[in-house]
Order: structure tokens, then sequence, then C-alpha cells
């Protein structure tokens, strides 16, 4: 508990500290707020819904804090219920990325951390290049629904990633009370330009199945698209909510079983992708967040978004009450490589 204010809970945080709208600002989950090789023995600052995460290595262990290290001694007065009035948040390394636990430290277990079945758990192996750091400004829940609604790529990325022209483009979708899952299937789409210019594929249509699976409590989306003729690009979208008006996002694009130079090309595809996402949702944030806003106009492809928002507000509104635990139907650690279409 924070020692300055004893009645301070998660349940009732505090406004001056947490001035994320509640609606978003969803608790007790795993961040992936860094990946493990950017952090050595000098601190490296991140901020979690308002707060100050600072991780380094000390004497080969992962540590994580509300404060510099050479400072926690003389801050703990100051430190909050995040890490239960000891300054230092839960954390653990897997993947490649370090994990904070965002919440009541008490309820904080290592089976909570998704689960990403293309990745090492080690983090082993996992090469540089497959990681690609980038930033958007705008709230975290906006930019995971410009992700699910993926035909936005064929307007806005039509240069890189394909135009919208297909013989058939249907989208489906399912969900727990924690989890989305959205896939769509396209036949016969024009051959993405990033596949003909650096990935040698020359015929002119390929097939594109694509899921994306989006764990709502800490916005992190999973995707595994394949094309045929071409490869699959499994990647990993951890959105973390820095403040209202912006994200960051540490991804991987494991495309080590490509060959190349696309292995080698494809993850930087995130710094010509991002100016033109962001170019679209800086815009968009401040209404997205203003409460009653007209509703917007949407198509069938929208019905996948429509459903994160209601799951959002539906687990927002179980936090409000006081209730952090994970229903039934949820189980981050579980497998979902046949979900994500890996074995064919």
């Amino acid at each position: 508990m924070n020692s300055e204010d004893p009645t301070h809970s998660l349940a009732a945080p505090d406004p001056k500290r947490d001035w994320i709208p509640s609606s978003l600002d969803l608790r007790d989950t795993w961040f992936p707020m860094a990946y493990g090789a950017e952090i050595g023995i000098r601190p490296v600052r991140r901020i979690v819904h308002a707060q100050d995460v600072y991780l380094w290595r000390e004497n080969g262990r992962i540590r994580a804090a509300e404060f510099r290290p050479e400072l926690v001694s003389q801050m703990l007065t100051r430190a909050s219920a995040f890490t239960g009035g000891s300054a230092y948040y839960p954390v653990h390394e897997r993947y490649g990325y370090v994990w904070v636990w965002y919440g009541d430290p008490e309820r904080a277990h290592e089976g909570l951390i998704p689960l990403i079945p293309f990745l090492p758990a080690d983090g082993a192996g996992i090469p540089r290049y497959t990681q690609r750091s980038v930033r958007f400004d705008a709230s975290t829940a906006l930019s995971v629904e410009n992700l699910i609604d993926l035909t936005h790529a064929d307007f806005l990325h039509a240069n890189t990633i394909g135009d919208g022209q297909s013989e058939s483009d249907v989208v489906e979708f399912s969900s727990t009370s924690e989890t989305l899952t959205r896939t769509r299937i396209v036949t016969r789409k024009s051959v993405a330009p990033v596949m003909r210019w650096i990935g040698g594929v020359r015929a002119q249509y390929q097939d594109l199945r694509a899921v994306l699976h989006v764990h709502l409590r800490n916005n992190l989306c999973i995707s595994y698209p394949s094309f045929t003729p071409g490869y699959a690009i499994p990647n990993v979208q951890p959105f973390v909510p820095v403040g209202r008006h912006r994200s960051r996002v540490d991804q991987t694009n494991y495309t080590v079983h490509a060959p190349a130079p696309f292995r080698w090309l494809m993850p930087r595809i995130s710094y010509i992708i991002q100016p033109q996402d962001n170019a679209v949702l800086r815009p968009q944030n401040a209404r997205y967040l203003a409460a009653g806003q007209p509703r917007d106009m949407s198509s069938r492809f929208d019905a996948p978004g429509n459903r994160y928002r209601v799951l959002m507000a539906r687990l927002a509104e179980r936090q409000r009450q006081g209730d952090f635990s994970y229903g039934a139907d949820a189980d981050p650690a579980r497998d979902i490589a046949d979900i994500l279409g890996m074995h064919g």
C-alpha cells in the first residue's frame, strides 16, 4: 500500500498519478516493457499508464522499480500500491521481452504471461533485426482498433502490403472475456509489393490467411499472416500505454524462416507503415477519448472492432467494481498455435 495514503488502493487510483480514463486503464496484467537485449546495468526508463518504470540488471538479475536504482531507498515513502510499497515491480523475462506487472503485486503470477507460440520462451536466438520499436500518437485502444481493422492496410499501405483487389474477402472473429481473435481469409489477392520486390514472389495473385489474437488487458497483439505463394510473417505488437495520447510498440517480426533478403528487410517495414498509421490516428485520438460522440459509420469488416469495444467496456466495468480476477474462459498461457493456423 502507499505509505503516504493508507486508503490508496488499486480499485480507487490516485487521480494525480492515474490520469488515464478508467475505461482504458486495465490492471493486473503483464506489460512487455522492453526488449531484454536493451537492458544492461545502466537503468532504462519506460512509462505505463503514467507510472515510471526503471529497468536494469543487477548481478545479472533483471530489476524493475518506480525510481532510479540509486534513489529507491530514499523514495520508499512515495512508493505506490503498484509495488506494494516496496518500490520494486514484479518482473520476468520471456520471449525476448522484459515483462512488468501492472496491478496488485500480490496477484502477480508468471502463468498470466501470454503464450507466444512462435518465439522461444527463453528468448535465445531471437535476432535483433526482427525487433523494431515504433510509437503512435494515440491511445492504445485506438491503435489496437486500427490493427484489428486489417482492411485499412489495403488503403493506407497499398504500396507495401498490397491493395484491396481480390476474388473474395472474409472476416471472422471469436472472443472470450479476455481475448479477441480476428481471422481474415482472402483469395486471389494482388501480390503484396514488398513480397514482389524483396521476397521473390513472381505470381500475379496470392492467397492470404491472417489471424490476429488480442489480449485485452495489456493489448498484446499476436499476429500470424500467411501468404500463398509467399511466406508466413509471424509478429508480436505489444501496445504499451504511455499516456492518453501515446503508445509504444516494441515489435518482433519473426521472419527467421523466410529467405534472405526478405527476412532482414521485412521488419524494417515498420518504419514505413508507422508514419502512415500515425497520420490517421493522431487527429482521431481526442474524439475517440471524448464521451458522447456520435456512433461511427461502419461496414461488415468493423464487427471485430465493435466487439473489441464491448469487451473492453465490460472488463473495465468489472474492474471499476473491484473485480480484477481473470474469467473462467481466460487462460493467457493457452497454446494458440492452432488458433493462429501455424500447423497448416
